[in-house]
């Protein structure tokens, strides 16, 4: 999913007010994931999910839509879009929360029939 989020409340980034910022769920790296799991647990929130589902992990929802904004905007940093506030915050959860949760048409095949890449029984029945 990607898109451009009009901020609500403008942030600086190397001296230049930032209004809009750009992201991009599908440009998230695995070192992009790795580092919004570790800054959620570093912001204080390592033991906050105690249902062990990131689907109601929501500081991690939060640094995934920091990670979202920092795949598609180079030179940006964690740092500098730590730095919203308000309505952003939720604003950018929601991206972060929308690229954990499936989506409509994103479910398996459900079909009993056999693929051409599932290798065949060799159960008799």
């Amino acid at each position: 999913m990607q898109g451009k989020l009009t901020l609500v409340n403008p942030i600086k980034i190397d001296g230049k007010n930032v209004k809009q910022l750009k992201y991009d769920t599908n440009e998230i790296t695995p070192e992009l994931y790795a580092e919004a799991e570790t800054r959620k647990a570093k912001a204080g929130h390592a033991n906050g999910n105690r249902s062990g589902a990131m689907e109601l992990d929501y500081p991690f929802h939060l640094y995934l839509g920091f990670a979202a904004i920092l795949a598609v905007n180079e030179g940006y940093t964690f740092e500098d879009v730590e730095r919203v506030k308000g309505r952003d915050v939720i604003e950018i959860s929601v991206i972060g929360r929308n690229f954990i949760m499936k989506s409509e048409g994103s479910e398996g095949e459900t079909s009993d029939e056999q693929s051409e890449t599932s290798p065949e029984s060799t159960t008799q029945a």
